[in-house]
């Protein structure tokens, strides 16, 4: 099981935003890779306190976090997890102030240190079907990416001296400017290609094709985009790896209309069966239900089945199953159907008289929204 994210900051669980953010900097001065070259669990603590950070010294986030735990990021993309040295650093720079000889610099670390390049991102679309929205799923996805070929070696760039800045002094009028921007030589990684073998471009990198596994969360809508990282391309040298960003795409379903976390459905029903009563087996997204329709149910009629819809992307539960009813008027009559319906035009029992706990359309639909 994960670690408690208030145990890994060492505070309480009523703690003030300004002290996890002193909890949080604490951490992470005593762990930086600066001060701990090479140590693993040092990095490990890092990324750790990182992440826990990520969701208390958010409000909504650590409002999700005090209801549902871990549970309530789990499937990827959301919230707390899979955070790499390079996001922290982006995410939270400001976090450490001057405590490493000048403050943050980017991607390397703090006072100069040698900048990482990031491959590219990569991105792909996946069609789910609802029931796979529904109740998440796993999918595993062959993806072309470009990675570093066996037996390229790289060299220290001689013009930024391996830190992938170049520095630059201007003289104005209020005073002597230091500038900092990306070493052209190199691209901003700080290396160079020294050696390279046949079949590779000139960063050292092929394609290849690799098979991602990608965990969907249940609840995700037709839009959204996940996040896989590390799977996008490599970047040359020590760099890292860019992420893979999955696009999600509803498929339509045959039968059943989904509105936010709810699901509806259309139930037509004859004459008969609205006046007799009837059971119908219908459509759910986790395999078909048998509903009993009660004896003079009147068209427009609204069954609610709870629990019946969409796992809620948030976790906050489920959405419901509206199934709407709709009594089917025939096109055509035969001479003795048209007969019959002529005497019954004339009976009292087949006019409309509607009672006070037969709710009008608006009345239906507001309820439904309730």
């Amino acid at each position: 099981m994960k670690e408690d994210y208030y145990e890994i900051l060492g505070i309480s669980k009523d703690a003030s935003a300004d002290e996890i953010k002193k909890a949080y900097r604490k951490m992470a001065l005593k762990y930086h890779p600066d001060k701990n070259s090479g140590d693993p669990k040092a990095e490990e603590m890092f990324k750790k306190s990182a992440e826990a950070y990520e969701v208390l010294g958010n409000q909504e986030k650590r409002a999700k976090y005090d209801r549902f735990g871990h549970q309530a990021f789990e499937g990827g993309g959301f919230g707390g997890g899979g955070m790499n040295m390079d996001d922290i650093f982006s995410q939270f720079g400001d976090i450490f102030g001057g405590g490493f000889g000048g403050g943050f610099s980017g991607f390397g670390g703090f006072g100069g240190g040698q900048r990482r390049a990031k491959g590219s991102n990569l991105r792909i679309r996946v069609s789910l079907t609802l029931e796979e929205i529904a109740n998440g799923c796993e999918k595993k996805i062959k993806v072309k990416r470009k990675v570093q070929a066996s037996g390229t070696t790289y060299t220290t760039c001689n013009t930024c001296n391996g830190t992938g800045q170049v520095t630059r002094v201007t003289n104005t009028i209020l005073g002597r400017m230091q500038t900092a921007s990306p070493c052209t030589t190199c691209g901003g990684s700080g290396q160079m290609i020294d050696k390279k073998p046949d079949g590779a471009d000139a960063q050292g990198l092929v394609m290849k094709e690799e098979t991602v596994s990608i965990k969907i969360p249940a609840g995700v809508e037709d839009g959204m985009q996940l996040k896989v990282s590390g799977k996008g391309n490599d970047a040359p040298g020590n760099g890292i790896a860019g992420d893979l960003l999955v696009a999600i795409e509803e498929k339509e379903h045959p039968s059943l209309q989904r509105e936010g976390d709810n699901l509806h459905y259309d139930l037509y029903i004859s004459y008969s069966e609205a006046a007799l009563g009837t059971s119908r087996e219908i459509d759910t997204v986790t395999g078909k239900v048998r509903i009993k329709v009660e004896e003079g149910v009147q068209s427009g009629k609204i069954l609610r089945l709870r629990g019946k819809g969409i796992n809620s992307i948030n976790g906050y539960g489920k959405g419901d199953l509206l199934v709407h009813v709709n009594v089917w008027t025939p096109k055509t009559l035969s001479r003795e159907q048209k007969e019959f319906f002529e005497r019954m035009a004339e009976d009292d029992n087949f006019q409309p008289n509607p009672e006070k706990s037969d709710k009008s359309f608006f009345e239906k639909v507001k309820d439904m929204f309730s």
